[in-house]
């Protein structure tokens, strides 16, 4: 197998995740298992990546939530491949952005990192496990701080 163009486009942990989603479905309709060691790694393969994947943000996200994010990203000035992370990884913190922005402070301001984590924030999902992660410490901290 030869590679023809190495960049030729980006692809979110969202549409691996449709793809390799997708790809199981149609395996399930065709009855198609097993049959040799090449079929059998590439269900392995696609097995464990999607039990990965699936821990990640990008299973709440859809099309338009990506779309939405995209468009909302243009006003930032951001690589093609900072944008990607930000939307794989869902970034809650300035630390996070930090460490995803490359050379971050001269690039962003503290304003700046604010407003990009505002947008990540308002438009990205956090899923179900985040939101019951962040009730759980608020009551941790209503608990610990009875003023």
């Amino acid at each position: 197998m030869e590679v023809k163009d190495a960049n030729s486009a980006l692809l979110s942990n969202y549409e691996v995740f449709q793809l390799l989603t997708d790809l199981k479905e149609q395996r399930k309709e065709s009855g198609k298992n097993k049959h040799n060691s090449g079929q059998q790694n590439l269900n392995t393969i696609t097995y464990e990546t999607l039990k990965y994947i699936s821990k990640t943000p990008c299973r709440h996200q859809s099309p338009e939530i990506v779309r939405e994010f995209l468009t909302a990203m243009k006003s930032h000035k951001l690589t093609k491949a900072e944008k990607l992370q930000l939307l794989n990884h869902r970034p809650m913190t300035a630390v996070e952005i930090q460490l995803i922005v490359e050379e971050s402070e001269e690039r962003l301001t503290e304003e700046q990192i604010e407003a990009l984590l505002h947008t990540v924030t308002s438009i990205l999902p956090a899923g179900p496990e985040a939101e019951q992660k962040k009730n759980t410490d608020d009551v941790t901290m209503d608990e610990e701080d009875p003023a």
